[in-house]
């Protein structure tokens, strides 16, 4: 009966968070297209979000880009496809490792953040002074960085695709001995809309999902600073395993037939 029980309340654990996220979500959104907007809050987050993550996403996607094209030419090798690398790392990187890639370093940056911070005003009770000042938390702390993450993950990711091509570019032309222009053709020839679109649907997934983790978990966090720090962990955990997990939803929802 002991076991019968453990798993009764990890049923019931599971349930109540998920319907405590399903209800955050819906009140999220809700006030995402409901007045009041705080344009200055919303401005500040997509400069953090998109700006400030610029660096990291860029690094992950240049080097991403640079070994995609080595092991490429690796594998291909074997069976004198060499020609194909080109192919092959601008589908790779618009369609997967540029929103993938770029939802997780986002995540580790941004969603630990909003985790803290959000967090940090919980149970230093500035939620509860919001309250009382008439001023709804949700409008004022979780729709503005949810519509910040929404707008500014597409332009991000559309960085990122673009340096991940030329980091494959600078490996392909200047140590595996390709033709620039042939390589440049050959990429642009090869690449479709539905790619790039699918990219960026993707990115504005994943933005949701970063910054919803991050002030879910933050807003509910408790305990003090302990409780903070196991918000922020859960932020990023969370953000990872739904970037994994929805990359799968969208790519069978886009390519498959």
């Amino acid at each position: 009966m002991g076991f019968v029980q453990t798993i009764g309340r990890l049923a019931l654990t599971f349930l109540r968070t998920t319907g405590r996220l399903g209800l955050f979500t819906a009140s999220a959104f809700a006030h995402c297209v409901r007045p009041p907007f705080y344009w200055r809050i919303i401005l500040k987050q997509m400069i953090d979000i998109g700006y400030f993550s610029l660096p990291v996403v860029g690094l992950t996607a240049i080097f991403a880009g640079m070994v995609l094209a080595l092991q490429s030419y690796t594998g291909f090798a074997r069976f004198s496809a060499e020609g194909a690398i080109a192919n092959v790392v601008v589908v790779s990187l618009t369609r997967e490792l540029g929103p993938v890639l770029a939802g997780l370093m986002v995540a580790g940056r941004i969603g630990a953040s909003l985790a803290a911070e959000i967090g940090t005003m919980r149970v230093t009770e500035q939620i509860d002074a919001l309250t009382t000042l008439s001023t709804n938390p949700m409008s004022y702390l979780v729709a503005p960085r949810l519509i910040a993450g929404l707008l500014m993950f597409p332009p991000l990711v559309l960085v990122a695709d673009i340096i991940g091509v030329f980091g494959g570019y600078l490996v392909a032309v200047y140590k595996l001995g390709f033709n620039a222009s042939n390589y440049l053709q050959s990429t642009w020839d090869f690449l479709e809309a539905s790619d790039v679109y699918s990219g960026l649907v993707k990115a504005a997934v994943f933005g949701v999902i970063v910054t919803l983790m991050g002030c879910y978990h933050g807003y509910h966090s408790r305990g003090g600073a302990q409780g903070v720090g196991a918000a922020t962990t859960n932020a990023v955990v969370s953000a990872c395993i739904l970037i994994l997990a929805f990359d799968y939803v969208l790519t069978e929802m886009f390519f498959t037939r």
